[in-house]
């Protein structure tokens, strides 16, 4: 292995926080010599029909998101591209006069750009940080990539677990950034569209409850079956049921018993709006939408228990 990459400290000082980090695993972790010119590995179509393929039917649901983000940025010079969880591009939507370019610069179907092979990028630095990330030009570990523009987000699917990344790129950026840092909030808006898709597809059979608002990219929603039971969970509102976002994706989270066996009557009914109330924030609305009674009949029975011990609160 090559011996690690020296920094100096005002140029990482420069950076963006995970641009800078990412450079540093470049110089430190993989090593990767930023002068070397290496254009990212490409599969083969048995590969490539292999990766697609596992992403199932996230690839169909995603279709009509990509031709709506296509529609918003071709006018910018910009291609749209799908990666999966290890940074394979899957499918891209791009302007045919463009196509032939972006093919050069490996921004088609069948690249590999995870960070430990391409260095600093959108889709690969996007991955290994978990959020939304804009590499612009001179920010990408490799020189040879110092032409690039890209902007990307992850996506999560139906359980809860990081399945991809979306991503815009260009070949003819301009040199302020603006435009590719305005990429992100679209980005997000079709990362959103997409698991929603897909969680309301892989729970059509239960009642799918979206929990308030988010600022992130995963929205909190979560499927309960006929006993209110909890089978389902996005990225953004496991933490809500005290779930860790990488834990296994089948979900039996019961808010009557919380594991502690079964209660009796009123304990049961003071676990269940406890738990509705800690996933919806405290917030009245959501908690009954969750409980699937009426707001005055949740305000009802909350005073009924403060007045009896005082501690449920809203």
């Amino acid at each position: 292995m090559s011996e690690a990459i020296l920094i100096p400290d005002d140029r990482l000082a420069a950076l963006p926080p995970h641009i800078a980090a990412s450079w540093t695993r470049c110089a430190t972790v993989y090593r990767l010599d930023p002068n070397q010119r290496v254009s990212p590995e490409l599969l083969c179509g048995a590969e490539l029909r292999q990766a697609c393929s596992r992403m199932g039917s996230l690839m169909k649901i995603a279709e009509p998101e990509l031709d709506r983000l296509h529609g918003i940025v071709s006018t910018l010079d910009y291609t749209v591209l799908m990666a999966d969880a290890q940074g394979v591009i899957l499918t891209s939507r791009g302007n045919h006069p463009l196509e032939k370019g972006h093919r050069r610069w490996h921004l088609c179907p069948g690249a590999r750009w995870s960070e430990r092979e391409a260095g600093t990028n959108g889709v690969g630095t996007s991955l290994v940080e978990g959020k939304p990330v804009t590499v612009h030009m001179e920010q990408h570990w490799r020189l040879g990539l110092r032409y690039l523009a890209c902007s990307a987000v992850p996506f999560y699917g139906p359980d809860g677990q990081l399945t991809g990344v979306l991503d815009t790129s260009s070949t003819r950026p301009d040199p302020g950034g603006r435009i590719a840092f305005m990429m992100e909030a679209v980005l997000i808006d079709a990362a959103r569209r997409i698991e929603r898709r897909s969680f309301l597809e892989a729970f059509r059979d239960q009642t799918v409850v979206l929990l308030g608002e988010s600022n992130e990219v995963s929205l909190p929603m979560v499927a309960l079956d006929e006993s209110r039971v909890v089978v389902g969970a996005t990225f953004a509102a496991r933490p809500m049921l005290g779930l860790n976002g990488n834990s296994n994706s089948s979900i039996c989270f019961d808010l009557g018993t919380r594991g502690r066996g079964v209660p009796d009557f009123h304990e049961a009914e003071r676990a269940v709006i406890e738990g509705a109330l800690a996933m919806s924030g405290g917030k009245i609305a959501p908690a009954a939408r969750l409980l699937g009674i009426s707001r005055s009949t949740l305000h009802r029975k909350i005073r009924a228990m403060q007045e009896n011990t005082g501690s449920v609160q809203a």
